[in-house]
């Protein structure tokens, strides 16, 4: 399976700010881009040194930008804002690495905009950090056993953050509470043998982008659920795109009681290069758009009216946003019953099927707390149940 590179900007939640280390000549500088406002305009945030490769930015939802300096087995992180001409800086404090096998990585900006948080992946543990935001320089709130990666903010707080952890040799999506110091709950399980991880999560409708290996054993295929359906994870045909890596990047909000309806962009890699592809679970097609000159890859904001808004940067115009406005959503197409194909003479084929036949979990769960009602015991692939988000 092919792997996208990062993206080549961050953006805060609400998508008012974006960051990301510009280059000048071999010199790499923070720059915050201002995109709430009529025009997008970008800020240089030089401080009289030059970052390095693996330096990462952040724009907080004030419009100050996170950067975290690797040295080392040493982070160290500061907050940078414009000052007239200039750039000021707050230093935070850093985190240190215990040995060379720990891994230090920001989390997705989190969706109340005044925080930043990092995870410390060690052999058998991750460390969640507060590493900006909290009384005084990084705080550890919780250790988590297993290695994990990903990450996505499950509720407009952030409170709840998913990762999916290894354990065992298999990794599957949890959920941490941050009020209920680190607690950790069950997320997304489909077989007890699959690899299945939360790509992207919409606190709104409640869907998620997921990646498993359960419909194919050894390849990761993109599937959507929905947060406390009952219903299984399911893999559209028209996501697997060979020899192409398939990553959404942005999720259509505000569609609280449709997530079906909602519009996802996804950025598709492929020998040719890099594109736009937008689809919504209610369709079977995926719909393939060039990519805008100097887009920075992987990066775009939807607006709830279904616009889809890309950050790009040419020499010509160093700062701005092409906007996109995909087809629109299409009534779904009633569902066909065997019985009726079979009577009608119609034989459906593979391109015309909505969702892999092995898309339905091909075992339950395992069995949990007595105090779960028996008709629970269903698989779920995303069991709600597990965690406490009740009031999403």
């Amino acid at each position: 399976m092919t792997v996208a590179p990062p993206p080549g900007c961050v953006l805060s939640a609400d998508g008012s700010y974006g960051a990301r280390l510009a280059r000048e000549g071999d010199s790499l500088f923070p720059e915050r881009w201002t995109l709430d406002g009529p025009e997008p305009y970008a800020v240089p945030l030089r401080t009289g040194r030059s970052e390095e490769p693996g330096a990462e930015v952040q724009p907080l939802g004030d419009g100050r930008v996170l950067v975290r300096r690797p040295a080392g087995g040493r982070h160290a992180f500061s907050l940078l804002y414009p000052t007239g001409p200039g750039t000021g800086e707050v230093p935070l404090g850093a985190v240190v690495c215990p040995d060379g096998d720990t891994r230090l990585r920001l989390l997705p900006p989190a969706p109340c905009g005044r925080r930043a948080y990092a995870v410390t992946v060690g052999p058998r543990s991750t460390a969640l950090w507060l590493v900006a935001g909290g009384a005084s320089g990084p705080e550890r709130v919780a250790e988590i056993p297993g290695r994990c990666s990903g990450g996505a903010w499950l509720d407009r707080t952030g409170r709840m953050l998913c990762l999916d952890r290894e354990t065992g040799g298999r990794t599957k999506a949890v959920v941490v509470d941050l009020e209920r110091g680190g607690e950790v709950s069950p997320l997304l399980e489909i077989t007890e043998e699959s690899d299945d991880r939360v790509l992207l999560a919409d606190p709104d409708s409640g869907l998620l982008l997921i990646r498993s290996d359960a419909p194919s054993p050894g390849r990761g295929r993109l599937g959507w659920g929905v947060l406390g359906s009952t219903l299984p994870v399911r893999f559209p045909a028209c996501l697997r795109l060979p020899d192409c890596a398939v990553t959404p990047f942005a999720v259509q909000p505000g569609q609280v009681l449709t997530p079906e309806g909602c519009a996802v962009a996804l950025r598709v890699d492929g020998p040719l290069g890099s594109w736009v592809g937008v689809w919504r679970p209610a369709q079977r097609r995926l719909h393939h758009l060039p990519a805008p000159e100097g887009w920075l890859t992987g990066t775009g904001l939807w607006t709830a009216d279904g616009v889809l808004r890309l950050p790009c940067a040419t020499p010509a115009m160093p700062c701005g946003v092409a906007v996109l406005n995909p087809p629109g959503p299409n009534p779904p197409e009633p569902e066909r019953r065997p019985e009726r194909d079979r009577a009608e003479g119609r034989r459906q084929g593979p391109e015309e099927s909505r969702e892999d036949a092995s898309a339905k979990p091909q075992r339950p769960l395992p069995e949990r707390d007595s105090a779960i009602p028996a008709e629970s015991a269903a698989p779920r692939p995303v069991p709600l149940r597990q965690a406490p988000l009740g009031g999403l």
